[in-house]
């Protein structure tokens, strides 16, 4: 082992389990605020177990999938933890690095920073791996370093750091595939182009999407890749629609729980499109895999879904009884009391519904957007599906209007539980080339007044999820003390801005691109 010819690591704020909570995980996207550095860590990222070797027990879902792409081409490749580098730093040959969000550049790291002017965690703990003393020495010797992952498009904004840091590979896309003969052409010394894009005709088929080996965080499986949409602000929509058959799904979930993995997050851009061949859901489907992972149910104490749709929950549950049936399974198969999603509101304004995410809303009209969220709320608090939802402000052509529109909206989701997040326009999939977002917003009282909503929503209910669901074993005292005292502080700090600031507030540009300069944050007393 000591004699790994590819290594393949993050940094901490991805090397971790996030204490078994993957919601935990968005903390890291934020400075540390009114905690240390350390304790703020110690919320989000605490240090996994790991072998002799340096392997972590559990490891990002997307590594696993390179990890073993690799092995099965014969490689000696594995993921390190990113303390144990300097264990291989004399004998590895490529160094290989993922990440969702290296330089914060994506929601909601670039919220925080847009606000606050400081570093989100995530950011900083990611240069600190980069300037590390084992990845330093490995750049000496010559290895090769290839990165790739979720936030691959982030490099093009770093070019200084791609000839500071040595980077010879950054791979965009869905490289299953791919990586294997780059991999081949690297170890060999030959020429290798400093960007490669995994097109949408260039996908791996589910044939050549290969099984992970070791468990991944917090049980992530994925049952599907892609998403027929076809909004415009996302790039997974780039990318065709797959469904992974149930049989592949449950060998790697046989894989987390054979190494004590008690959690299960099925990952899906849309799981109630599960099997579906459009926008339509296919009941069947979705109650034949939730079903078999119920046989399970000795194995695992909870699982999770990784995104839905508002549309597709509104139309399931109208049609089939959908989302009753499939909670029925949940709650009384598996035996847990709620259940985790992210959801995307993205917009009160069926005017920007229209023009942004028309199919967001089908098979209902654009029109009906802000009915369709606030029905589908409804029903997610009936059956105690509790949903992490986001809306995006800084929309290219966007009016002062919409964003009224979207406190409209926010205003009636009031009585339902649930997290609202704001997150700011991110120039990704059709939309890559616009302005506007993180590259220059127009901050305005309107958008003052959405976040300033949201929350205090989040605020109201995040106590009562914290106490009757998410974090509500002993186990999670501390935790939540801390996010206690972290949420204490916030409102203190919000209710100054609400009376000190909020009054007398100007529209003003906001832009990661000029973060380097004196002027003072939007909201300097959260600093």
């Amino acid at each position: 082992m000591n004699t790994i010819d590819i290594v393949i690591t993050s940094d901490r704020t991805m090397i971790t389990n996030h204490h078994s909570k993957e919601f935990l995980g968005f903390v890291a996207t934020a400075p540390p605020i009114a905690l240390p550095e350390f304790l703020w860590m110690y919320i989000c990222c605490p240090k996994p177990k790991v072998d002799e070797f340096g392997r972590p027990l559990e490891a990002p879902y997307g590594l696993r999938k390179i990890e073993a792409a690799l092995q099965n081409a014969g490689f000696s490749a594995y993921i390190i933890d990113p303390d144990y580098l300097e264990k291989y730093v004399n004998s590895v040959k490529i160094l290989m690095i993922g990440h969702h969000d290296y330089f914060a550049f994506g929601p909601p790291s670039s919220e925080w920073w847009l606000l606050t002017k400081k570093e989100p965690i995530n950011r900083r703990s990611f240069i600190k791996l980069m300037e590390s003393k084992a990845v330093g020495a490995m750049r000496k010797r010559g290895v090769k370093i290839v990165v790739g992952g979720p936030a691959a498009w982030q490099w093009l904004w770093e070019p200084e750091l791609v000839d500071r840091w040595g980077i010879d590979l950054i791979i965009e896309g869905e490289a299953d595939k791919a990586i294997v003969d780059l991999t081949q052409k690297l170890l060999n010394n030959e020429t290798v182009p400093k960007y490669v894009s995994v097109g949408a005709k260039e996908v791996p088929s589910i044939d050549e999407i290969p099984l992970i080996k070791a468990p991944s965080v917090n049980g992530l499986i994925e049952i599907t890749r892609g998403c027929p949409r076809g909004c415009k602000f996302c790039s997974v929509t780039l990318r065709p629609l797959r469904h992974i058959p149930i049989d592949r799904i449950i060998k790697e979930i046989d894989i987390n729980i054979s190494y004590g993995i008690k959690h299960i997050v099925l990952h899906s851009e849309d799981v109630l499109l599960y099997g579906a061949s459009g926008i339509e859901p296919n009941p069947d489907a979705v109650l034949k895999l939730h079903l078999e992972i119920a046989k399970k149910a000795r194995g695992i104490d909870s699982m999770s879904w990784a995104h839905a749709s508002l549309a597709a929950i509104v139309y399931s549950q109208r049609k089939y009884k959908l989302i009753t049936n499939v909670s029925n399974i949940i709650y009384s198969d598996i035996g847990q009391k709620y259940l985790g999603v992210e959801v995307g509101i993205e917009t009160g304004s069926p005017r920007m519904t229209k023009i942004i995410m028309p199919a967001k809303a089908a098979p209902f009209k654009p029109e009906e957007w802000p009915n369709i969220v606030e029905e589908a709320f409804a029903i997610m608090h009936e059956h105690r599906i509790v949903p992490a939802a986001t809306f995006i402000l800084g929309f290219p052509g966007e009016e002062p209007d919409d964003v009224l529109k979207t406190v409209e909206l926010l205003d009636r989701l009031k009585n339902y539980r649930s997290i609202i997040v704001p997150m700011i326009f991110v120039p990704m999939g059709a939309l890559k080339s616009s302005e506007g977002g993180i590259t220059g917003l127009k901050f305005s009282v309107e958008h003052a007044e959405a976040m300033r909503v949201a929350f205090w929503h989040t605020i109201k209910w995040a106590e009562d999820i914290m106490n009757n669901f998410y974090l509500n074993k002993r186990i999670y005292a501390p935790l939540r003390l801390l996010l206690k005292a972290f949420m204490w502080y916030a409102k203190q700090k919000v209710s100054k801005v609400e009376k000190t600031m909020l009054p007398r507030l100007e529209t003003r540009e906001l832009s990661l691109l000029s973060l380097e300069s004196k002027d003072t944050s939007v909201f300097s007393c959260m600093e």
